[in-house]
């Protein structure tokens, strides 16, 4: 989507890459001979699928990540496009693959089993970072990749917002989805950080709520923790310390789980970007059906399925 003049856009750096779906009846067993439903070469990455909720949602949004050479790359570049999502700061590497997902829905399940190669692609760096032109930015949302090189990144913000107004600071989001030591210290620089249930299970904790009580500690003063629990809901924990909640809402149908963790952060960017801060951003669930009540407290939006197109 084409920003208005003068109005700033939300970055989402890290990754892009290829998704080949099949979609099967039921899991197959190990050693067999499954025909397909259906199958389908699909644009995935959390940072990239995150972009294009942003942009479905209405928030013009650049993304910034690496491609490769070769088709594969033009056809994910070209998807991007099509979203309206920003490209200018995707950095084309000489050499090397786009990884590859070869994905396994399951129609009666709902449920996606994910086979990644991740290529050999270097992730941005620091330096690469420096072209970005801040003042164009309201927001920036880092995957948590490669923890030096963004670390260097999120500094350069902090730098930027240390010389501006409050209204012109860029509020930094990160997410650290997978359970790698290297990648714990990016939680303390973000304003807002998104951790996965995986990540949680990895420190022992069996709760979203759980763990963050038990992870809290590691975020910087003031900043917002979240982490969504499947289809137990998702709990946040702001600066005042106070637990929120919310259920999950089902759709009434369910065509697959493809992206609903980029979904639902994404959906939080975007109403945070759009004015909410801290408790701002919760709000009390309603009922729907099938969904049962939501509860005595208040509750962050549960997007309920990913958009067409999303993976």
């Amino acid at each position: 989507m084409a920003a208005a003049a003068g109005e700033k856009r939300i970055l989402c750096v890290g990754l892009v890459c290829l998704d080949v779906i099949s979609v099967v009846e039921t899991f197959p067993a190990e050693d067999s001979d499954t025909r397909c439903v259906s199958q389908r070469w699909q644009r995935g990455g959390n940072a990239s699928n995150s972009c294009t909720v942003l942009a479905l949602l209405g928030a013009p949004c650049s993304f910034m990540g690496s491609l490769a050479p070769g088709h594969a790359a033009d056809f994910v570049l070209a998807d991007l496009q099509r979203y309206g999502v920003d490209v200018c700061h995707a950095v084309r590497q000489p050499a090397g693959h786009l990884p590859v997902s070869i994905v396994i829905a399951s129609a009666s399940r709902g449920t996606r089993t994910i086979l990644h190669a991740g290529g050999n692609l270097p992730d941005v760096t620091a330096r690469d970072f420096e072209r970005v032109d801040l003042s164009r930015y309201k927001w920036i949302h880092c995957e948590a990749r490669n923890a030096g090189e963004q670390a260097a990144m999120l500094r350069r913000v902090e730098q930027h917002n240390r010389s501006c107004p409050a209204a012109e600071r860029v509020r930094l989001s990160v997410e650290v989805e997978k359970p790698r030591e290297e990648l714990l210290p990016l939680m303390a620089m973000g304003h807002v950080v998104f951790i996965s249930k995986d990540l949680a299970q990895h420190f022992g904790y069996h709760s979203a709520p759980e763990a963050l009580r038990g992870l809290r500690h590691r975020v910087q003063p003031g900043a917002t923790l979240i982490c969504a629990w499947a289809e137990a809901g998702a709990d946040a924990v702001g600066p005042d310390g106070e637990l929120v909640h919310s259920d999950a809402f089902p759709p009434e149908t369910l065509v697959d789980t493809l992206g609903a963790g980029d979904t639902f952060n994404a959906a939080v960017i975007f109403a945070l970007s759009e004015g909410g801060h801290g408790h701002g951003m919760v709000r009390r669930g309603p009922a729907r059906p099938g969904a049962g009540r939501a509860g005595p407290c208040r509750a962050m939006p549960w997007p309920s399925v990913a958009p067409p197109g999303l993976s």
